[in-house]
């Protein structure tokens, strides 16, 4: 629009100023304007059909092509015969021609007395000439702008008095040697005064020249930086080819010669102009923006032959065909973003017409062109327009260079000449030329190309073409993990890697889901969670619902915001699926070291002992896998993320040294904010004989050291007699495990034996009672030799701490209930559970045994079992160190104990259940924490 309202039509402005200040608000509104009426007509013609843009580029291209060739051959003529262009100088200083209105470059001129006005030669102000007396000196226009009145002897400026008043040549031609005057950089600032050479003439006035002078001041800081970003977008049509690449019959072959092309027809015209303008034409002629020290006459065009006109119409259809290519070419890559999905609330943009013509796209293009527009300066908008352009070519040779190093294979590059080192240097230029431009604005372009970026990868847009930054992030993984895979991590690199055991229920619903929520309170320790299941099938026909049973977890995992990967086995049997993930999970050195579980709720009640046996089972896995166990018991009662922050006490009983899980866990709950104002206490144990006072110095120095804030208690345990409760307790025990023994009947088999009642027969059970006796007799012999070695006991080590070995637990079923009262329920259970006669006709009855059949041999001894000495001892110490900790951590939020390990002999199974039910027993939530064997934490970090 400067080219239609300066050149073309000045006659045509609609906004006018009266005062000089006012012109260029004047000629900026003028611009929004007719501005605004060209966008509207070429987007119209957009409208109407590509066909017919193309029609007019060829039109648009000759005209670009005859003014290239007119500067070309007016610079060359311009050396044998430059024209007349003369620039008014005072000194050094440029004047602007506007401010003279009878168009003279001088301070006086002789007239004759006889008439009115004669031009004689300038008058420097200093000298004066000899005088005819038919001659008269008389002031110019140029005069009164300086000096207070039009005579003589008027006061002036003194750079004016001073300096003469001469006529330079604006374009002295391509021979002039112009050129070294010109070779140099002269940058100014906004308000200086436009001088000739790159020193200004220093003033003697005490201030600086006045606005009102009719002096040419400086618009605008420049420098390089500036200059480079107003530059940039002249040589951004390269990418035409590309943008259009759906309306090209072959593209891969036309984009790359075109593009080619395009860049070096561009980098030649541009380079040689310069250094044919830097040749012809005065610097100071240059730096003028507007031309205003010849009266606004274009100065290309000047140069030009055989006349400007040929530069005005060429100029104007140039602009008019940039313009109709970027309303061609941005709607088009607009709709096929918007087609992609990439960019969801882009998605209407993806409509048009029938034939594919981006309507709404257009409609979008036009209004961002509307809004550079209304900017009107183009020296605000160039920076910003050149930021999108180089944040475009920034991205294009990265991922060409990205591509290339990764090796993808589906990366085949047709073009014969390409290396990933010319991408690479591409994108560092682009990038330097951001920072070049203007810094802030590349700082701000960065930042909006993240946020997209970081948008579209959180609405996980995926089409076939991929992503390159997956395709790094893939590279960098595969190469982490083989570091990873050079050897176990260090004591101080060591972080919970999780392997979260869920199981779903008939409806595919977890059952127990605050095992992941207690998961998610681990997530300070940054490393791996794996969340698995096992679905008891055939994989052949169960693929459909391992699919399904994985999105369940993943839902879960997002609504309790949990970072990880979802595995799912299907297997035959339970145990084996559990097996094969534990063997199975992870990938070189990102494996889980730590398996969390629920404890089996109610499972003294469940017919089938198969739930806690698989329980069991885990946990000997885990241990002979050397991973980390976390049993959290009642995990219903576990808080959940939502929960407000409560005060209270995490207690840790440190009874066995486990590698340091019991003070790690701890640490790692209390970042997260539901345990963050909790307070830590470790309680030990010690016998009488133990020095109390010291071993509570070793521990708080211990933890000084490890740099872990926790109140410390040493807790005195006193040798005492076996109460008759133990022995209750004990002589229920085994009177249930041989119970179960006699009880494990298949339905069929209790059916036979009601109806084999019904007629009276003397054996009620299809089993021999006293082979079962018999074999009870030989496992009792049996365990009298491998006591200290199968079953669990309570040793001393010689730092006088008691540990717990081998009391047995084992496998996971993650269905923790979790609301039982321990307090009221422990007296109901020993009631219930002692074995009398009439407890034994009751479960008769229940059995639905006839009265009239006789009490089976198998339960007549158990009337008659003695407790094993062993498991009294054990159950003695189990209910010691439970009323301990009941009366020191009654009202902890969390207790962390460890837990044993199971017994070798798998006849001591429910045993070790029972001892770990006694030593839980009347605790609201517990964690019971089994080590892997290994140090996960040291004072050396």
């Amino acid at each position: 629009m400067e080219w239609y309202q300066m050149y073309m039509a000045p006659s045509a402005a609609i906004f006018y100023s009266q005062q000089p200040e006012g012109e260029a608000a004047a000629m900026l509104n003028n611009m929004r304007v007719y501005g605004s009426i060209f966008l509207l007509l070429m987007s119209l013609l957009v409208f109407v059909g590509v066909k017919y843009v193309n029609k007019l580029a060829s039109l648009f291209l000759a005209c670009v092509i005859l003014s290239i060739l007119s500067i070309y051959t007016g610079a060359l003529v311009s050396a044998f015969s430059p024209p007349s262009f003369p620039v008014c100088m005072l000194g050094n200083r440029s004047i602007s021609r506007h401010e003279l209105h009878d168009d003279l470059c001088a301070k006086t001129v002789l007239t004759d007395s006889n008439i009115n006005v004669n031009i004689s030669e300038n008058f420097n102000g200093t000298e004066a000439p000899p005088f005819t007396p038919s001659k008269v000196e008389k002031t110019t226009n140029l005069w009164l702008r300086f000096c207070n009145s039009s005579k003589l002897n008027a006061a002036c400026d003194e750079y004016f008095m001073n300096n003469n008043v001469t006529k330079i040549e604006g374009i002295p031609g391509l021979a002039s040697g112009v050129i070294a005057e010109n070779l140099w950089s002269s940058y100014h600032s906004k308000g200086d005064l436009l001088e000739q050479g790159s020193n200004p003439t220093p003033s003697s006035a005490s201030t600086y020249p006045s606005h009102h002078l009719p002096y040419i001041f400086v618009d605008i800081t420049t420098s390089f930086t500036l200059l480079v970003g107003i530059f940039f977008p002249s040589v951004t049509g390269i990418m035409a080819g590309s943008n259009r690449s759906g309306d090209l019959k072959d593209a891969q072959r036309s984009i790359p010669i075109g593009t080619i092309l395009a860049i070096l027809t561009t980098s030649l015209v541009y380079l040689s102009s310069v250094v044919l303008f830097g040749a012809c034409v005065k610097g100071v002629l240059l730096r003028d923006k507007f031309g205003d020290s010849v009266k606004g006459n274009l100065v290309v065009g000047t140069l030009a032959w055989p006349s400007p006109w040929v530069i005005v119409i060429g100029s104007f259809f140039s602009t008019c065909g940039a313009g109709l290519q970027s309303l061609t070419g941005a709607p088009r890559l607009l709709q096929a973003i918007a087609k992609d999905n990439i960019i969801p609330f882009l998605r209407v943009f993806g409509h048009g017409k029938a034939n594919g013509e981006p309507t709404w796209a257009l409609l979008l293009t036009a209004f961002i062109a509307e809004l550079g527009i209304l900017i009107a300066s183009l020296d605000l908008v160039a920076p910003i327009l050149s930021m999108f352009f180089l944040m475009c070519y920034l991205f294009v040779n990265l991922a060409c260079a990205l591509q290339t190093l990764l090796r993808t294979p589906n990366w085949r590059p047709r073009f014969s000449y390409y290396h990933w080192t010319l991408s690479f240097l591409g994108m560092v230029i682009c990038l330097a030329l951001m920072f070049i431009s203007s810094w802030y604005y590349a700082i701000v372009a960065m930042v909006i190309a993240s946020m997209i970026y970081k948008y579209i990868e959180y609405n996980g847009a995926e089409k076939e073409w991929g992503d390159g930054i997956r395709g790094l992030s893939l590279s960098a993984a595969r190469f982490a993990l083989l570091r990873l895979e050079e050897g176990p991590p260090h004591t101080k690199n060591w972080r919970p890697q999780l392997l979260v055991l869920l199981k779903l229920d008939e409806d595919a619903h977890v059952k127990s889901p605050r095992l992941l929520t207690f998961a998610s309170q681990l997530k300070a320790g940054k490393g791996l969670t794996i969340v698995g299941t096992v679905i008891t099938g055939n994989f052949l026909y169960a693929y459909g619902e391992s699919l399904a049973a994985e999105q369940t977890l993943k839902h879960l995992m997002e609504k309790e915001r949990v970072k990880g990967f979802v595995q799912c086995i299907v297997a035959q049997k339970l145990r084996e699926g559990i097996s094969h993930m534990i063997q199975s999970s992870g990938l070189g050195g990102m494996r889980p070291n730590a398996v969390v579980m629920g404890w089996p709720h109610a499972w003294r009640q469940n017919e089938d002992p198969q739930s806690w046996k698989t329980f069991i089972n885990t946990v000997r896995l885990t241990t002979a896998a050397h991973l980390a166990l976390m049993v959290p018991k009642n995990i219903s009662l576990f808080p959940t993320n939502s929960e407000p922050n409560t005060d209270g006490y995490i207690d840790v009983w440190w009874i066995v040294h486990d590698g340091g899980m019991l003070m790690l866990l701890p640490f790692l709950l209390r970042q997260h904010k539901v345990w963050r104002k909790c307070g830590m206490r470790i309680f030990t144990v010690a016998q009488m004989e133990d020095n109390s006072i010291q071993m509570k110095k070793d521990l708080a120095t211990f933890l000084y050291h490890l740099r872990i804030e926790a109140e410390v208690e040493v807790v005195e345990m006193h040798d005492s007699d076996i109460s008759a409760y133990t022995y209750e307790r004990t002589l229920m025990m085994e009177q249930r495990s041989q119970m179960l023994r006699q009880m494990r009947l298949s339905k069929s088999d209790r059916d036979r034996e009601v109806l084999s009642c019904g007629e009276e027969t003397v054996n009620c059970s299809p089993i021999h009672s006293a082979e079962r006796s018999n074999n009870y007799e030989d496992r009792g012999s049996e365990s009298e030799g491998e006591t200290e070695k199968n079953r669990a006991q309570l040793v001393k080590d010689r730092n006088s701490m008691l540990r717990l070995t081998s009391i047995g637990s084992d496998d996971d079923d993650d269905t923790d209930g979790g609301t039982e009262k321990f307090s009221g329920a422990a007296e109901n259970r020993r009631v219930h559970m002692t074995w009398t006669k009439d407890k034994a006709l009751e479960l008769r009855a229940q059995a639905h045994i006839p009265s009239g059949c006789s009490t089976p041999e198998g339960f007549r001894d158990m009337l008659s079992i003695r407790p094993d000495h062993s498991n009294v001892r054990r159950m003695h110490t189990a209910v010691k160190l439970n009323e301990v900790i009941v009366n020191k951590s009654h009202d902890a939020r969390l207790v962390l104990l460890n837990m044993p390990g199971p017994p070798k002999n798998p006849e001591g199974d429910e045993n070790y259940m029972e001892f770990l039910e006694v030593l839980t027993e009347g605790l609201e939530r517990v964690l019971l924490v089994r080590g892997g064997g290994s140090e996960v934490i040291t004072i050396y970090s």
